[in-house]
């Protein structure tokens, strides 16, 4: 049983390592429920015309 115990933490560990050092952005904060959008941009508007 310890060792099932032992090589879940060492896969953990070896596949946190990776995902670290692959560059990506890890969020482990949860799941996230707002929507973040960027505000437009001004001249977007502006040089629509109308």
């Amino acid at each position: 049983m310890w060792k099932i115990a032992l090589g879940f933490i060492a896969f953990a560990a070896v596949a946190m390592y990776v995902l670290m050092k692959s560059g990506g952005d890890i969020d482990l904060s949860g799941e996230k429920h707002g929507i973040e959008v960027p505000p437009p941009a001004a001249s977007a508007a502006s040089s629509s015309g109308y």
